[in-house]
């Protein structure tokens, strides 16, 4: 089917593919899918079919498209044609097995993963992907399967979640083919519950680092609970949140004891054990590099679009230590720049 020809568009098939526009058609405020289609979905990259998703846009997207979250991620990746693993999809796969040689991994298999989330409303456990490999107590590597390597990694919202970020980062390295990718989705501290935290420093990363960290440090247990803040994402980007009365999670007590449980009976609590803005990841992952700690570097980046709660990485496999160290100063000075970029 022509992405864009009236003459082989299913009007049927695009409404069902989209249920935003169906909602739109019925209620009166456009006529049809196909002016629909035509004004904006052609340029937002809509599916045109259900269950068939649009090939992700390509970079640098061009200045009439408007690249949805998928595109942002999986920029320029031929899914058909590549391997790839991501890691943490649970409910909602970026890439699913009808679009390409995918290999799901998560932090345990997916029974264990429908008893931690039967009692959690928003997460419909019957659509928990199957788990392929279960990444904790072995490496990504033995994960994968002996010596196997991909083409790329997609990670949305895992790596402020990973005990030992270095070795994180360097196990997916090792799985990656020449010039491989790895793609994240990075929740934004401004706009999200860490709104009150402190961005992750360097001498943190490295303490995990050399501690071979694999369950959460007490310090991030107890910052997490002590300091999560409901918040208002637009307030936030308005600068009208009123820091001293935002509403906690939990208490620092319930840190304390969940630190000393971690300790004592070591038990996995499931915290942000790092926090970033798209300026403090740039920095810290130039520092990586000139420890020769990171061997990726900065393919390109989207800053936090406004009124939303998360930035877009995508890094490349790179064996040259100044190139790498180049692209994240790249990073952090296109942000610097950046007329849109908030330093509030």
């Amino acid at each position: 089917m022509s992405q864009g020809s009236p003459s082989t568009f299913d009007e049927d098939a695009y409404l069902a593919a989209n249920p935003d526009v169906a909602a739109a058609v019925a209620a009166g405020t456009i006529s049809s899918g196909l002016v629909h289609y035509q004004r904006y979905g052609a340029n937002e990259n809509r599916a045109l079919q259900p269950n068939v998703r649009a090939a992700p846009l390509r970079l640098p997207f061009q200045k009439h498209k408007i690249p949805q979250r998928r595109d942002k991620i999986l920029a320029g990746l031929d899914l058909r044609s590549l391997e790839g693993v991501e890691i943490g999809a649970l409910t909602a796969p970026l890439v699913t097995r009808s679009e390409g040689n995918i290999f799901y991994v998560d932090h345990a298999d997916t029974k264990t993963l429908q008893e931690s989330y039967r009692l959690h409303s928003a997460v419909d456990v019957a659509n928990i992907v199957d788990v392929d490999g279960v990444w904790g107590d072995h490496t990504l590597q033995e994960c994968l399967g002996r010596e196997r390597q991909v083409d790329y990694v997609v990670a949305s919202h895992v790596i402020e979640h990973t005990p030992d970020m270095i070795t994180w980062l360097r196990e997916i390295r090792a799985i990656l083919r020449p010039n491989g990718t790895l793609r994240l989705a990075i929740p934004d501290r401004r706009y999200t519950f860490d709104y009150l935290r402190f961005d992750s420093r360097i001498h943190d990363v490295l303490d995990a680092y050399l501690r071979r960290a694999r369950t959460p440090l007490p310090r991030a247990i107890i910052e997490h609970h002590s300091l999560l803040r409901y918040v208002d994402i637009k307030a936030a980007w308005d600068c009208t949140l009123d820091d001293a009365n935002l509403v906690p999670y939990n208490t620092t007590s319930k840190g304390l004891d969940l630190a000393r449980d971690a300790i004592e009976n070591g038990t996995y609590h499931d915290v942000h054990c790092w926090v970033f803005t798209p300026v403090t990841f740039a920095e810290l992952c130039m520092q990586l590099a000139e420890l020769d700690l990171l061997d990726f570097a900065c393919g390109y980046h989207i800053e936090t679009p406004r009124h939303e709660s998360e930035f877009y990485v995508g890094m490349v496999a790179d064996d040259d230590r100044n190139a790498r160290i180049a692209s994240w100063a790249r990073m952090r000075d296109s942000l610097r720049a950046s007329a849109t970029y908030q330093w509030t």
